[in-house]
């Protein structure tokens, strides 16, 4: 298939609830993302594949909030077909709630998180099975401000990516391959405001070549998560940030993240952690651990507020 006009085209019909956009916003790097384009319309999104560059376009159907989803796609260029059959681990079909959502398990959750979960039924976990890009925005991000970080990524891309196939809205294109990340110039990750820590581990990453993509078809577990750890220059904040995309990780918590310990902390006991403090916290919940992330975030709770805790239930009773 060429990279022009040329189309390919499914439907799909999931077993659960969808929230297509907030499902798929946590892949966007910041409003801005050349990559990501979200809006109540659809969602644009421009990716490689093995098989070649790819842009998807996804538009639900409208539907009751708590029934199944539907969803057509629509993809462009020598990789839509293998983006067309990644829609369903991308939409979270396989992301299985089910032993969140069992009464018992709610039970042990602060009235919040459960009434959060109530709210948004169709919230899942994506899976985009491509470890690249996803790891180049993380690293951009590490110990850096999420306003630097989202600049990084969108000079980057917009200065050395390419336009994305197809008939596309304005502005959206795809980042650089992995030898086009090695090809950039030491003054252009300056420009960007990217220090040599961040770069060194960005073009080392992309030497890996495709024994760093065959992460992304190891199972999600300790060792696929160690092996990215095993990489120079990323640790375990990086590697869930890239688990909890590639693999749909219901589990790995961002540890190292300059808010997201304190706000967990404020919202469970009304008082600011650690990491050590908020996994401490999250313990009874292991194995969701970071679907009670996601719900918390969900809702509005954060630390400035000083509100009253979620007031969860003591999950030794249980």
């Amino acid at each position: 298939m060429s990279s022009g006009s040329a189309s390919s085209r499914g439907e799909f019909e999931f077993s659960r609830p969808l929230e297509l956009v907030r499902t798929l916003r946590t892949l966007a790097n910041g409003a801005s993302d050349p990559t990501v384009q979200l809006s109540d319309a659809g969602v644009w999104l421009a990716f490689r594949t093995r098989t070649g560059p790819a842009t998807l376009r996804l538009t639900q159907h409208a539907g009751a909030l708590r029934s199944p989803a539907r969803v057509s796609a629509q993809a462009w260029g020598p990789g839509a077909e293998e983006a067309l059959a990644s829609v369903p681990a991308l939409l979270g079909e396989h992301d299985d709630w089910s032993s969140f959502d069992d009464p018992a398990f709610l039970a042990t959750l602060p009235a919040a998180v459960r009434e959060a979960r109530r709210r948004h039924p169709g919230l899942r976990l994506p899976s985009t099975g491509r470890i690249l890009q996803t790891l180049v925005p993380m690293v951009l991000g590490q110990k850096v401000t999420q306003m630097e970080a989202v600049h990084a990524w969108r000079y980057l891309v917009q200065r050395f990516g390419e336009p994305a196939p197809g008939p596309v809205p304005p502005g959206l294109m795809l980042a650089p391959e992995a030898s086009g990340w090695r090809r950039i110039p030491s003054w252009d990750w300056h420009r960007a405001g990217v220090d040599s820590h961040r770069s060194r581990t960005i073009l080392r990453a992309c030497a890996s070549g495709s024994g760093l993509e065959r992460l992304a078809g190891m199972p999600l577990g300790e060792e696929v998560s160690a092996k990215l750890q095993s990489l120079p220059g990323i640790g375990p904040w990086t590697a869930a940030e890239i688990l909890q995309r590639t693999h749909g990780s219901p589990d790995h918590v961002s540890v190292g993240d300059f808010h997201l310990a304190a706000d967990v902390g404020a919202a469970l006991t009304g008082k600011r952690t650690d990491d050590a403090g908020m996994l401490a916290l999250l313990e009874p919940w292991r194995g969701h651990r970071q679907r009670v992330v996601r719900m918390i975030v969900l809702t509005g709770f954060r630390k400035q507020a000083y509100g009253p805790r979620l007031a969860p239930q003591d999950h030794r009773r249980h």
